[in-house]
């Protein structure tokens, strides 16, 4: 029999690494653009020049950050809705025993397989010549919209491609806490008189709050931070019109030439992200059901 000693030299040896690798590839990067923030530093020249919070106090006054703060929460809003609603009804249904269950859940889910950037020139493509093409043949109005053309239209086409590409994904959350509601105690409520749509406010909701905390946390996190599909997809067009913050603020490290104050921004963004998914975790997980 292996007899396992508890030392912390042992915690070290296996979580060393790990702790290293994201050490050095997340925190100090994280440290160093914190330093960066306060400086007026263009990313290129060996020439720092500290400016001190002056970076900050201009934020409010740059008004395309603050628009693409805006654009980026009504996106957020848009998507978190849509793909927590449209995974927990696909969930209801393909957590039954019907037939082509496991097919459909791997269809879905394949989707999140793509990377953003190769799923928004394909997307592009299809907004841009494929719905043309169908919208020649068959006169719809929805397939002759100019989707990547228009403010609006183009903040809908994001909304649709990101939707379609992570439901799959919480989808599977949604199955795995569905799976884990007791046949017993499902069957005592169609005993004691329960419909369907008793059991699903009843019983089926509120056990499967932990899974709707782990779905809205990581799509909260993912739509806030969403730079590879709005780079491929609308590159923040037409006219700035569907940038959202983490392109604005490569826009300014990276083409303006601005690492000071894109640094800035990030810092900014940082702190207003982990507060709302922070907020959004507590509140959900006060409403956890215990077994």
């Amino acid at each position: 029999m292996i007899r396992v000693r508890h030392r912390p030299a042992y915690a070290l040896l296996f979580m060393g690494p790990a702790v290293l690798f994201f050490t050095s590839i997340v925190i100090i990067p994280f440290i160093m653009g914190m330093g960066f923030s306060l400086t007026s530093w263009d990313g290129v020249s060996g020439a720092v020049n500290w400016i001190g919070f002056s970076n900050y106090q201009g934020l409010v006054e740059d008004e395309r950050f603050m628009y693409a703060f805006s654009f980026t929460i009504r996106y957020t809003l848009t998507v978190v809705f849509l793909q927590n609603l449209l995974a927990f009804l696909l969930a209801l249904l393909l957590s039954q025993k019907i037939w082509g269950a496991n097919i459909s859940r791997t269809m879905f889910f394949l989707p999140n397989l793509i990377a953003g950037v190769l799923l928004g020139f394909i997307w592009r493509f299809i907004f841009s010549r494929g719905f043309l093409s169908i919208g020649e043949i068959t006169n719809i109005p929805f397939f002759q919209l100019p989707w990547l053309g228009t403010a609006r239209t183009g903040f809908w086409a994001l909304v649709i491609v990101s939707v379609w590409r992570m439901t799959g994904y919480l989808m599977v959350i949604y199955i795995a806490g569905l799976t884990t509601i007791p046949d017993e105690l499902l069957e005592c409520a169609v005993i004691d008189g329960a419909n369907a749509w008793q059991k699903l406010l009843r019983i089926k909701i509120p056990l499967v709050v932990p899974s709707f905390t782990v779905c809205l946390f990581l799509s909260l996190a993912w739509e806030f931070k969403m730079f590879d599909l709005n780079f491929s997809l609308t590159k923040g067009g037409p006219f700035g019109s569907t940038r959202a913050v983490a392109l604005d603020i490569y826009n300014e490290a990276f083409i303006n030439a601005n690492y000071g104050l894109g640094s800035a921004k990030s810092v900014v963004f940082f702190i207003v992200v982990a507060l709302i998914t922070l907020l959004q975790v507590k509140a959900t997980m006060r409403k956890e059901v215990q077994l």
